[in-house]
């Protein structure tokens, strides 16, 4: 199945951040994984001249995510620390469109669109459809997905450019039937159709 990107396209990246690959605090198995193909997805839609939107968990430090509060994470994403960077290899562009997410202790935040304005952002800028890629699976990119659909958005899920944590084993696989069931289409790289852009 062959995509055209179209004017009211976006991509969306999830949680690309330093705790949550290799050496981080909530370190994902294979997370690292993700940020070549996401940059191959950048080049796809910056030549078709569209935006890239990318959220982070951006916690204070007494987050009620984190074990010293009773939550289910150990301390991660803390804002302003170098946990909470986007990996250093993303290629995020200079205007990518930055949402915060999960800032106040006492509220959990697995969805991009809970707590901020993020749905009337993409809708002012005439965003129709997202390319949601990153991390994790079966939580952030999971609620997102869920949250983009449920508020009218079209969703093509970046199926290789996922992971998972898989705190019970199959949680990411039983995650990405949830989007699909929900309404999101599943596409990989080689789906996309990439724009050519006229010289001289």
């Amino acid at each position: 199945m062959k995509v055209a990107l179209h004017p009211d396209d976006a991509l969306f990246i999830t949680d690309v951040q330093r705790d949550f690959l290799p050496g981080g605090s909530l370190a994902v198995e294979h997370g690292e994984e993700v940020v070549p193909v996401l940059n191959e997805y950048i080049d796809l839609v910056r030549a078709a001249g569209l935006p890239v939107y990318a959220c982070r968990d951006w916690h204070p430090r007494d987050h009620c995510s984190f074990r010293t509060r009773g939550g289910q994470w150990p301390e991660h994403c803390v804002a302003g620390t170098t946990g909470a960077a986007f990996a250093g290899g993303l290629r995020l562009p200079h205007d990518t469109v930055i949402v915060s997410k999960a800032t106040t202790a006492d509220a959990e935040a697995y969805s991009a669109f809970s707590g901020t304005d993020l749905a009337q952002r993409l809708r002012d800028a005439g965003i129709k459809r997202l390319l949601v890629g990153g991390l994790t699976t079966d939580y952030c990119v999971l609620n997102t997905v869920l949250d983009a659909l449920q508020a009218g958005f079209d969703v093509l899920l970046l199926e290789d450019a996922i992971r998972a944590v898989d705190v019970d084993a199959g949680d990411g696989e039983q995650a990405r039937l949830s989007m699909h069931d929900a309404g999101a289409v599943p596409v990989r790289l080689a789906d996309i159709e990439p724009v050519t852009v006229p010289h001289g």
